[in-house]
């Protein structure tokens, strides 16, 4: 089998989501937004997917001339060469067209074998239990504004819809009197007396506290018994997490957008920058990293947890031999159903039951259910 083409495709959808000018999502009104479906071509029919887009001049200077006429299956060897591309090319061939590549890839093997990725993986487990994963604060009335309003949305996330954890994202710039290490801290005590004593409660608040301050969130966090504690400063500066890990007995999660694929997770693990490994596909690089993270943190007996939600995230974790404890679902908003399936899909990548499980698709490859026509339709030219 050969690669003999491949191909994006961006169409329109109706968005209720905006972002603000730090690029934050938030509820907002309607409008017309677009998506992109990556397709790889093979000789023999088959096709992988993945949503995401690749610009046009990236795709036909350095992925085409790299890959077709390439066999599908030498996924490694793919990944390796484009890794080694990256060098002189960052600003164009970063880490998330990495993954775009590398997910596609998987997604045709699982299609050409008959089976789901996490099973050419090796698979481990059918279903992970989820936490609900908030969007940051915000200024709506009943949305995420007050610590208030974050307790009573972790209630129902907790006691009505069946998850059995909770994670706040809190308020960020360029909202006023954000950051505040203080309000953060109201905000989590305020979840804490909603949801009770033995929920698993995490935080990721901004990203760019100094040393003082993430320090003081971590010791209001230790009296409230959360679970962990993640991002709270610049992951640029390795020593201010060695020196926060030191300095507190809440665990810290790391890295999670620190540039560096496998290599820099080794560096936290062996300078205990971390207490849990992080790591998401679209932060590193794709399938074939991750699993490579999964067996480093395995290897010197830590949890990796995975960042972010979606198909790819959602297979790794469901083979992972020493597993992340969660599936991180959302992000989730009072005024957003997250149960409704993207129009581009005729049902959600990640359905949970009642107990909190998500349950792992058993179709191959990714295991998507696309809706093609409704992408033909709306195809932008």
């Amino acid at each position: 089998m050969k690669i003999v083409d491949i191909t994006v495709q961006t169409f329109r959808y109706t968005s209720n989501i905006v972002r603000d000018s730090e690029g934050h999502a938030h509820p907002g009104p309607e409008h017309e937004a677009t998506q992109s479906l990556l397709t790889i071509h093979t000789d023999e029919g088959v096709q992988g997917y993945c949503f995401g887009n690749i610009p046009r001049s990236t795709l036909e200077r350095l992925i085409k001339p790299m890959l077709v006429g390439e066999d599908p299956f030498y996924r490694e060897r793919i990944w390796q060469a484009l890794k080694e591309r990256q060098r002189l090319n960052l600003a164009t061939l970063h880490d998330k067209v990495l993954t775009v590549i590398d997910m596609a890839l998987w997604d045709l093997a699982g299609r050409a074998l008959g089976q789901p990725v996490h099973r050419l993986l090796g698979a481990m487990r059918d279903k992970v239990p989820a936490y609900a994963s908030t969007m940051c604060g915000d200024d709506l009335e009943g949305g995420l504004a007050t610590p208030e309003d974050y307790a009573r949305f972790a209630e129902w996330c907790v006691k009505e819809r069946g998850y059995p954890a909770f994670k706040l994202h809190t308020w960020q710039p360029p909202y006023p009197n954000a950051p505040s290490v203080k309000r953060d801290l109201e905000a989590c005590a305020a979840v804490r007396e909603a949801v009770g004593p033995d929920v698993p409660l995490m935080l990721d608040p901004f990203h760019y506290y100094s040393r003082e301050e993430a320090l003081q969130l971590a010791k209001g966090l230790e009296k409230l018994n959360y679970y962990w504690m993640e991002e709270p400063m610049d992951e640029h500066s390795m020593s201010s997490y060695v020196w926060l890990c030191e300095n507190t007995s809440l665990p810290i999660c790391g890295p999670e957008t620190a540039e560096g694929k496998m290599f820099t997770r080794a560096e936290w693990i062996k300078y205990g920058a971390c207490d849990l490994v992080r790591g998401g596909v679209g932060d590193v690089g794709g399938i074939t990293p991750l699993i490579k993270i999964a067996h480093l943190a395995e290897a010197f007996g830590m949890r990796m947890e995975v960042h972010g939600g979606g198909p790819g995230n959602l297979h790794v974790l469901c083979a992972m031999g020493n597993p992340g404890e969660f599936y991180e679902r959302g992000l989730l908003h009072p005024f957003i159903d997250y149960e409704q399936p993207k129009p581009w899909l005729n049902r959600l990548d990640d359905p949970m039951d009642d107990e909190g499980f998500v349950h792992v698709s058993q179709l191959p490859g990714l295991g998507q259910d696309i809706n093609f026509d409704y992408i033909q339709d709306n195809l932008v030219e």
